[in-house]
């Protein structure tokens, strides 16, 4: 049996810059390291976990010297929640990396000369700033390193939070999260601590085995909130008594739902919601629009930033009362209803039937009558024909999913005539891709970068592309 191969050690490695998934970039040894955590100014010696022969992967092992660009870290769980990477990094700088990350994937990947690149738009407020959080339960807390350095048995080892990297089974046991108002943290610990006392048993995903598995927190800017509690099976007793002590103890819950997971899997889309109090949906209003939210609706997580988001994308759409637009990948119509107002028509597309329900929904909640939803594969209901018998688009609108768009959908839209296309994507990297494949008929006339999640190394963007 051979010997098992030890990772390289690198020495001195100083950390030049950020690149793409928010990595340290580094050269060493006539390579490029990308460093996980890494930033621009620390020196540190380094672990290659994956070597190439032009590249390698390292983490840290020590840091010798630490940049000036540091600051300490504002939440308690930052060391090793593995949420908000970027926290220890001043917000200034934050933009100023994403910034760069969204210019270089453009130029180098997507090869394209870029008209204007407007200064990418922070956000505000960059904490608590999300209107939806997903917690897991786990009878299999993970414990730190202080904890496991304890000689004293570790009772109480349950625990709800977030997944930790690389410890699937486990999850980090959160008391104090600034992603989000402050309420959910009183609601999540609440539960907690009834759960513990009343000796509810949290799930061991590898023994499928316990009851309280998952809870989605949703609120709106208004003040009002969701709580979705997942469970491994239907008792009546325990989820009504949860319901009371949540909704009594805090009024804002106007609505609770119950879903009974007995799969392997956490995915909750293929299972139904069961109301237990109040509202079955919640109303958010953005600009004169308003939009139904419901236990599985998909909806933008930052709602500050999406109304801005929004109306860079009518901006830059520069829409005229006689348009036909093509909005792909609309989801629940949000962006397809905020536009509509200005055009003659919006032909909307998604592969999600449950989000199409949802943009009917909120269609007919706004009292709008020009806009028509499809339900199915992108690729498979945008062809030729379809352009032919719904009529070519003026303008087309696409905010795909971060794998970007598939390239029949873009050979599509290439051929499609639009006299403009505003391509809005949460991946720089695939939209850069697709943009190549449009270059030979579109042209990038400025593109806007938009922080949707501070403190992580994802960066929103819109391009606006000109038909040549």
């Amino acid at each position: 049996m051979g010997k098992r191969r030890r990772n390289k050690l690198l020495k001195d490695v100083t950390i030049e810059s950020i690149g793409a998934e928010g990595k340290g970039i580094a050269r060493k040894e006539g390579k490029v390291i990308f460093v996980d955590g890494g930033i621009p100014g620390d020196t540190a010696d380094v672990v290659v976990y994956k070597n190439k022969k032009a590249y390698a992967h390292a983490r840290y092992h020590t840091v010798t010297a630490f940049s000036d660009l540091r600051q300490p870290a504002f939440c308690p769980h930052f060391e090793y929640c593995g949420g908000c990477k970027w926290q220890h990094l001043s917000y200034s700088q934050q933009l100023k990396y994403k910034q760069q990350i969204v210019v270089d994937a453009l130029e180098r990947i997507g090869k394209a000369a870029i008209g204007e690149v407007h200064p990418i738009l922070g956000a505000d407020p960059n904490r608590y700033y999300r209107n939806k959080m997903e917690f897991s339960f786990s009878n299999k807390r993970w414990l730190t390193p202080e904890e496991i350095r304890q000689e004293a048995t570790i009772s109480q080892r349950a625990g709800v939070g977030f997944h930790v990297s690389g410890a699937f089974d486990k999850v980090l046991d959160i008391t104090e999260c600034h992603l989000m108002d402050d309420l959910q943290n009183q609601i999540r610990n609440t539960l907690r601590d009834y759960a513990l006392q009343e000796q509810l048993s949290f799930y061991d995903i590898r023994q499928q085995t316990g009851w309280l598995r998952n809870m989605f927190i949703r609120n709106t800017i208004s003040g009002d909130w969701m709580v979705i509690l997942v469970v491994s099976e239907w008792k009546e007793a325990p989820l009504q008594a949860i319901q009371s002590l949540l909704t009594d103890r805090f009024p804002a819950i106007k609505s609770f739902y119950a879903i009974e997971n007995p799969k392997k899997n956490e995915s909750i889309y293929d299972l139904t919601p069961r109301l237990l109090h109040g509202d079955p949906f919640l109303i958010e209003t953005l600009g004169d629009r308003q939009y139904r939210i419901g236990p599985k609706s998909f909806f933008q997580t930052n709602t500050y930033q999406a109304k801005r988001l929004y109306d860079l994308v009518r901006t830059f759409a520069d829409l005229q009362p006689t348009d036909r637009v093509y909005d792909l990948y609309t989801g629940a119509g949000s962006i397809a209803l905020y536009v509509a107002d200005r055009c003659e028509q919006v032909i909307g597309i998604e592969s999600v039937p449950e989000a199409v329900q949802d943009a009917e929904a909120n269609r007919a909640l706004n009292g709008l009558h020009n806009l028509t939803f499809w339900a199915g594969d992108i690729k498979e209901i945008l062809k030729p024909g379809f352009v032919a018998e719904h009529g070519a688009p003026d303008v087309i609108i696409t905010d795909p999913p971060r794998a970007g768009m598939h390239a029949d959908v873009v050979e599509v839209i290439r051929q499609s005539g639009a006299r403009r296309i505003v391509y809005v994507s949460c991946n720089p990297s695939t939209q850069a891709r697709d943009i190549e494949l449009l270059q030979d008929t579109y042209a990038v006339t400025r593109i806007q970068p938009v922080d949707m999640f501070p403190h992580t190394f994802h960066v929103e963007n819109i391009a606006q592309l000109d038909l040549r």
